[in-house]
């Protein structure tokens, strides 16, 4: 498998340092409000690169923090009249229940800021010992930045370049306008913990160093999160860990691109900020895992509702054309033909490339294109009369059937029953659309009634009326069935 590195600006051959043992580290939220789609992304990325990784047969020890001690958390606690502890343990638990609803794993390794201070704040002082780090009169530990050889290696930033236009602000005692705070001191009414240089709490970029350090040995193989997070934050943890113990920190990093809204930046000022539950709300939780899937990881996503009515519509066709193979497949009769050969080197190919895609740097939009070739060819078998009865046929289909199941436990979608899943989204989509049930039933009776009297033109009228709500209809012989389209 090949991975984009950003340290090294290129795809490399993935292997891991110990064996067959991956030791991953991906930053998790700071928990103060409710997951947007940001966050959805960044989530689905690292889920399926984990699930990938399994898949291959790698023994993958997934480490992901939650922040939850910040100035985030506080100002919105203040804000509330609240407790900064409890309103981080809230916003925990409602990140699971978004990511539970969007098939994220847990990971195996939940860390939480409050639960290790004492590592940071021995990080802290043996970085003040070998003199990477220096603590003010006030209290406040510092990292000297340019003591660090190698700082701006992760961003590709220049110190001197970033020196240009720093400046320190009223109030902080830096050295430097680069260094960044490793301990803060405490203010009034805010948490903190003792410490050698009296009480405070971390900063934010520190946390992570002290947390991976504890559970995985440097360097671990992966460590991931959003674009957003490679400077300062992944920077400063490069500086912080490899400052203290002189080995590299990690040595793939990996890093999703951003999510924009209808081709612009998400943001609150600009009233296009869409929280998980704000998707949610009118589609499925797994229209959004697919829809997140459908660019390459690393490419921005442009994020509107008419895309995710079109991711919509991919989904509900892989998941219609499974449910026709499972019923299809419930003959008991096959003639003894075979398929043509090409028909069967065609199904090689597909998993060939469906392997491929994933290999090439987690390429999910390039491994969805081979999920609608093999429903294209699913579609094909049915088509043709000699084929959809034979043998050949049946097992075509049978293997088709198990690579989309197979595929979908790796990328986390198409693993429902297809009947359930397709009755839950024409019902998500008939309450979105404000579609009446009532009423369509009423109507496909009378245009069974009109078809019966053999009032054509009543019965063209009425499919015109369905089909102006949104409603098609189709006669089948077991009777007039109607979807939402």
């Amino acid at each position: 498998m090949r991975l984009y590195n950003t340290i090294k600006r290129k795809k490399e051959e993935f292997a891991p340092l110990d064996g067959n043992k991956v030791n991953m580290y991906v930053c998790g939220i700071t928990a103060y409000d409710l997951c947007h789609i940001g966050h959805a992304r960044s989530a689905v990325v690292f889920d399926v690169l984990v699930r990938y990784l399994r898949y291959k047969g790698y023994n993958v020890t997934f480490v992901r923090n939650f922040t939850d001690v910040d100035d985030k958390i506080i100002n919105r606690a203040n804000e509330s009249g609240g407790d900064p502890a409890e309103l981080a343990e809230k916003y925990i638990q409602e990140f699971y229940v978004d990511m539970d609803k969007l098939n994220v794993l847990r990971a195996d390794i939940e860390p939480k800021c409050t639960e290790h201070i004492p590592e940071m704040v021995k990080l802290t002082g043996h970085l003040i010992e070998k003199g990477h780090a220096y603590a003010t009169d006030s209290g406040d530990v510092y990292f000297r930045v340019r003591s660090f050889e190698g700082y701006g290696k992760l961003s590709g930033r220049n110190v001197e370049d970033m020196r240009s236009g720093a400046r320190i602000e009223p109030g902080e005692e830096k050295e430097d306008p680069l260094d960044f705070a490793l301990w803060k001191s405490a203010k009034p009414g805010e948490p903190s913990w003792e410490s050698p240089w009296g009480l405070g709490r971390p900063g934010w970029h520190l946390e992570c160093s002290a947390m991976s350090e504890k559970y995985m040995q440097l360097p671990f193989d992966i460590h991931g999160g959003g674009q957003d997070l490679s400077f300062p934050h992944h920077e400063n943890e490069i500086a912080q860990s490899e400052a203290a113990t002189g080995k590299e920190m990690a040595r793939f990093w990996v890093h999703n691109g951003f999510v924009q809204i209808n081709s612009e930046k998400m943001s609150k000022s600009l009233g296009n900020f869409f929280t998980i539950r704000d998707i949610t709300d009118k589609f499925l939780s797994e229209t959004l895992r697919y829809f997140l899937l459908t660019m390459h990881y690393r490419s921005p996503l442009d994020f509107s509702f008419e895309a995710l009515e079109e991711a919509e519509k991919g989904i509900r066709r892989v998941y219609r054309a499974m449910e026709q193979m499972e019923e299809a497949l419930q003959k008991s009769k096959w003639s003894k033909a075979a398929l043509p050969e090409e028909i069967t080197a065609e199904l090689d190919e597909l998993e060939k490339n469906w392997d491929a895609a994933m290999e090439d740097d987690m390429n999910t939009a390039a491994a969805l294109g081979q999920v609608f070739n093999a429903v294209r060819l699913a579609g094909r078998i049915a088509e043709e009369k000699s084929w959809r009865k034979s043998e050949g046929g049946r097992d075509a289909w049978t293997r088709i059937l198990e690579n989309l199941r197979k595929w979908g436990s790796v990328i986390g979608v198409f693993e429902r029953k297809p009947s359930d899943f397709l009755a839950e989204l024409k019902a998500c989509m008939l309450e979105r659309r404000g579609i009446d049930v009532s009423k369509v039933e009423e109507l496909v009776v009378a245009r069974q009634d009109a078809r019966k009297d053999k009032d054509f033109a009543r019965s063209d009228e009425i499919r015109d009326e369905l089909a102006e709500m949104g409603v098609e209809v189709k006669d089948t012989p077991q009777g007039a069935v109607w979807d939402v389209v």
